[in-house]
């Protein structure tokens, strides 16, 4: 079962300036994101709006029949972008997508904005 990373690339920091950045925030922490997840079996795509903008920037952590993460207010960052990819790392290897707390990247810590059960089969 493949874990899939679902990253915003629309995404906007408050003070976000077109005229100083090229790129939005989002397009800048999936380009580390992929970079991160090149190599594992960790899958990736973009979207052009997650709706959380309160939140940017945000990311969503799925696989079919396991709980499903977002997570936001992220920082374009290195740091968070490999926290993002561990812990979707460690998703793909829970039975259920739960992932007990004390093995959670610090990067991610606080960062959680919602949890969605998996659907239910066959209904």
């Amino acid at each position: 079962m493949t874990t899939w990373i679902t990253i915003c690339d629309t995404c906007k920091r408050e003070g976000w300036d077109a005229t100083q950045n090229p790129l939005t925030d989002g397009e800048v922490l999936a380009a580390l994101i992929e970079e991160h997840a090149l190599g594992t079996a960790i899958k990736t795509r973009r979207v052009s709006c997650l709706m959380g903008c309160d939140n940017s920037c945000n990311v969503a952590i799925q696989a079919d029949g396991k709980l499903s993460y977002t997570l936001g207010k992220f920082d374009p960052t290195d740091e968070a972008a490999q926290g993002v990819v561990d812990y979707a790392k460690a998703h793909a290897e829970s039975t259920s997508g739960q992932v007990p707390y004390r093995e959670w990247p610090q990067a991610v810590k606080g960062h959680f904005v919602t949890r969605h059960m998996p659907l239910p089969d066959g209904e």
